[in-house]
């Protein structure tokens, strides 16, 4: 599964929003600044996430962006889910009943893939903006499969337990 640009982007601006908002609107062009974004991408995102009704936009001298709520009510699947992001790892069509194959059925992993996706969502349903501002999400497994050494410990472990 691989999260695009869209989906990842839209939430680093979020937060970005969320930290330096103190109840007055952010210029998008300061937020693409500081995260190293494509100003006209950002456009693009902040539409679709203003008619999804995550942020307000302000005209005139001083406008910019404000989050629509506060950042601990708002959850990053929701940012995801504004920006038209899909949440899943089967290659299946959304809300089809046939699969993948070319003869419609569905491939052998299509129900491991459907939970990862659900796991996922699940996962991004819990974290709000506020956790990602506050850095309460780092370590949190305590598991960092970047690290060989880590990742052949976690398998070992995971072995000895079945």
């Amino acid at each position: 599964m691989r999260l695009s640009t869209k989906g990842r982007y839209a939430v680093m601006a979020m937060a970005d929003l969320a930290s330096h908002s103190v109840g007055k609107p952010i210029a998008l062009a300061d937020v693409a600044e500081r995260q190293e974004i494509s100003l006209s991408y950002l456009e693009q995102l902040f539409g679709k996430l203003r008619k999804g009704g995550l942020v307000k936009s302000v005209r005139g001298p001083g406008g910019g962006y404000l989050l629509s709520r506060e950042s601990s009510e708002m959850r990053v699947s929701d940012i995801i889910m504004a920006v038209d992001e899909p949440i899943k790892a089967t290659r299946c069509k959304a809300d089809s009943p046939s699969g993948c194959h070319s003869n419609k059925s569905r491939c052998l992993t299509h129900d491991l893939w459907q939970e990862l996706g659900n796991h996922i969502y699940l996962y991004l349903s819990s974290v709000t903006v506020a956790d990602v501002c506050e850095r309460r999400i780092l370590g949190t497994s305590g598991i960092s499969f970047d690290d060989e050494e880590r990742k052949t410990a976690f398998t070992a472990t995971v072995q000895a337990a079945q």
